[in-house]
């Protein structure tokens, strides 16, 4: 799959999530194979302002690319700006964010917004790319509309038609509409639809891909040339391993055993350490650790263990609790299923 001049060897992007794709988890989702990720969505008014903010968002690591810049917000004279910042600093992709659906953000006219207002969206896309398109893919990501009536559905289409006609790389289509948010299913029958407006041109899908099964399904169903996992990357890098393998007729790895997910949460607690420090790594990893515990055969209560992190101590506590590769799981899981709250580690 093709993003402007680069090529991804398979057609699986860890997306951009705002609180979540951070360098520790983009590291993690490319130690097991992804071949491109977004840093989580950033406002243009942070990116051109002097500080703190700005000059973490503008430090791109030697080992981070290719990687995306997302951008949000909602004063087109802005994003050129800052979408020349963005590529100046390092980012391989500039992508412009025209999804998000929580409400603060569309209160504040950004986001998924901007799908109500085409004149203004395509103002953005043009000046982003008059101010990156020559040297750096620009890339979109939309929704299916803001709504289900027939007046949004046109609307998304002025904009995706606009959006390729001013050059950008690649669309990458939500098949829910921003009302919707995150409730009911993804309408993968849209995206099959959009692909076949665009013939050649590079949709890349996104909605309820909680597994590799589904990615496959996606491509494969609808037509689009790739997809972005979101939420079901969160906790879960193991899934662009799945989708490497059955993309290329590999045997399906084995789901990852308790010792293996301890070791795995370990080094993406080390990155995080390594990138924010020790006290504030130890409360970035209680919501990887929630996700985390989802594989877990004790995913209740290792949930509930990673809910009560507030420090690194604590973390190493639940760590050696529940991750003890000489503990027989499948023996506690029994015995906590007849009841019996079995503290981790007293069976073997």
């Amino acid at each position: 799959m093709l993003l402007g001049s680069i090529e991804l060897d398979v057609p699986f992007v860890q997306a951009a999530l705002s609180g979540y794709s951070d360098l520790p988890m983009r590291r993690m989702a490319r130690l097991f194979g992804a071949p491109y990720t977004l840093n989580e969505v950033v406002l243009d008014k942070i990116v051109v302002t002097r500080g703190r903010k700005q000059k973490e968002i503008l430090s791109v690591a030697d080992d981070d690319h290719p990687v995306g810049g997302q951008l949000m917000g909602a004063d087109p004279e802005v994003f050129g700006p800052a979408a020349e910042m963005m590529a100046e600093a390092g980012y391989d992709v500039i992508d412009i964010n025209f999804g998000c659906p929580v409400r603060k953000v569309l209160g504040r006219c950004r986001g998924g917004f901007h799908l109500s207002q085409p004149e203004v969206a395509l103002d953005i896309v043009k000046r982003v790319y008059d101010a990156v398109g020559s040297y750096r893919p620009v890339t979109l990501k939309m929704r299916r509309g803001m709504d289900d009536s027939p007046e949004s559905e046109a609307r998304f289409f002025r904009i995706l038609d606009g959006a390729f006609d001013l050059g950008v790389s690649a669309v990458t289509v939500h098949g829910r509409t921003v009302t919707q948010r995150y409730v009911g299913p993804s309408r993968w029958e849209f995206l099959a639809k959009v692909k076949e407006r665009v013939g050649d041109r590079v949709v890349l899908g996104s909605g309820d891909l909680f597994s590799a099964d589904a990615c496959v399904r996606m491509i494969r169903e609808t037509g689009v040339d790739g997809v972005t996992i979101a939420r079901g990357s969160i906790g879960n890098p193991w899934i662009f391993r799945e989708c490497r393998a059955l993309w290329t007729g590999k045997p399906m790895p084995d789901p990852p055993t308790v010792s293996e997910q301890g070791r795995v949460i370990a080094e993406h607690f080390r990155l995080s350490v390594e990138h924010y420090g020790t006290e504030l790594a130890g409360r970035m990893m209680r919501k990887f650790g929630i996700k985390y515990s989802e594989h877990h055969p004790c995913a209740r209560e290792v949930r509930d263990a990673f809910v009560g992190v507030s420090s690194p101590d604590r973390f190493d506590e639940v760590m050696a609790r529940w991750y003890d590769g000489d503990v027989d799981w499948p023996a506690v899981v029994r015995r906590m299923g007849h009841g019996d709250l079995v503290a981790a580690g007293a069976t073997s």
